[in-house]
């Protein structure tokens, strides 16, 4: 197994794990009064925290709605398709060697 092969599997569910607490990040914003520093929403909130408080500092709200983590479900849906889209950089390394 080539390291390529390693981070394809790696990359895969880790990618995929970050986008699906971003779509759950956008919908605990529909519900401000949930305490997220409970149990369950605290596992959503964690994870996904660290990418969003520097990038509310660059993109405002607009019409009062956060849109950051919109914007990081679009960046990790790109950087998985990049890396491990049928034409991904990953897969063709794997392809090839």
């Amino acid at each position: 197994m080539t390291a390529a092969d390693i981070a394809f599997w790696m990359l895969g569910p880790l990618l995929g794990v970050m986008i699906f607490l971003f779509i759950f990040r956008i919908i605990l914003t529909w519900y401000p009064q949930v305490d997220v520093t409970r149990f369950p929403f605290n596992v959503v909130v964690l994870p996904t925290e660290p990418f969003l408080a520097p990038s509310r500092k660059i993109v405002p709200p607009i019409g009062g709605v956060d849109i950051t983590p919109i914007l990081w479900v679009g960046i990790f849906s790109l950087l998985r398709e990049i890396l491990l889209g049928q034409q991904g950089l990953l897969t063709m390394m794997i392809r090839i060697g």
